[in-house]
């Protein structure tokens, strides 16, 4: 069946559409995405404010369409942290499912973490053992610990690489006390969660999904993406903490010609390079794995778990 998966983000609204069945691995068939950075977009009160509510509708209507036009059977739309927790989030949703007919499940951090992982143990199999799984995405990170399909634990923090741009890191190039200080609160904030995870023992995995770390792997040396999705990707802290302070001397727009960064993504990257540091260091990971399945997939995966019987009889 062809499926599509609409994830409204923090950063993007992006349409995956694949091939699936239940058994096999979804083969990606089309992507179609427009960055709005809804985290950036929130007013003083944390509202998304009406350029953003008719940029978020306008996107939606182009990838419902979209959607259509290939074929989809079904479109699996969700929402995560800017939505989530926008203090008009409930006046969002409906106005988009008023124009557009599509319904937004908001996803909450913890149910984030946990597709994420099931997405990871997917990709890598039961051979990984017990994994680590590490996402930041532009409103939260997202941790999630376990050996099953299912994680031990599953944790959410408020730490999206969007959202602490744009809160902690007006200056270009990024001021030194500014950045300081978001590492101090950082780490802070990592610190608190990390007793969730140590009762359950050492990874025999650490692995690393979303764009940030992606990045963070790319310029430290990985493969590009061009290589294919097979070829191992890896991030180390000692390579990450060498371009933390390279990073924070740059521009935005110097930080937007390193190999494998977007323009889009090019402000956000320091944060995103000070969560991942500050997490590898609090949860004691010298190296971490790229995945290249995130959430997207994770929700592809669950849904196809939870076909009827008599449709999954058909493939």
């Amino acid at each position: 069946m062809r499926l599509g998966v609409l994830d409204v983000g923090s950063n993007t609204v992006h349409l995956l559409v694949v091939d699936a069945h239940p058994g096999a691995r979804p083969l990606p068939a089309h992507s179609h995405k427009a960055e709005l950075r809804l985290a950036e977009l929130l007013d003083a009160d944390g509202a998304v404010g009406p350029v953003g509510v008719d940029r978020l509708v306008s996107t939606i209507a182009g990838a419902v369409q979209a959607a259509e036009d290939k074929g989809c059977e079904d479109v699996l739309p969700f929402a995560t942290s800017a939505i989530r927790e926008a203090t008009n989030s409930d006046k969002v949703l409906a106005r988009v499912r008023d124009e557009t007919g599509v319904d937004l499940a908001v996803l909450s951090g913890e149910e984030e973490a946990r597709l994420t992982f099931l997405a990871a143990r997917r990709w890598f199999g039961w051979s990984a053992g017990k994994l680590l799984v590490l996402d930041i995405g532009g409103g939260s990170l997202e941790v999630a610990f376990g050996i099953d399909e299912e994680p031990d634990a599953a944790v959410s923090m408020p730490l999206g690489a969007g959202r602490l741009t744009a809160a902690w890191l007006p200056s270009d190039p990024a001021d030194p006390l500014e950045v300081k200080a978001l590492r101090r609160h950082v780490r802070a904030r990592i610190a608190r969660s990390v007793g969730v995870f140590t009762r359950f023992g050492s990874p025999d995995h650490v692995v690393g999904t979303s764009k940030t770390f992606k990045q963070l792997a790319r310029i430290a040396g990985a493969a590009r993406s061009t290589e294919g999705l097979y070829v191992q990707r890896v991030l180390t802290r000692k390579a990450l903490e060498e371009w933390v302070p390279k990073l924070a001397a740059m521009t935005v727009e110097q930080r937007g010609h390193l190999p494998g960064v977007s323009e889009g993504r090019s402000a956000q990257l320091l944060a995103g390079a000070l969560v991942a540091e500050g997490a590898m260091d609090l949860f004691g990971v010298e190296e971490l794995e790229i995945c290249p399945w995130a959430l997207r997939e994770g929700v592809i995966l669950r849904r196809l778990d939870h076909l009827p019987a008599e449709q999954v009889a058909l493939y």
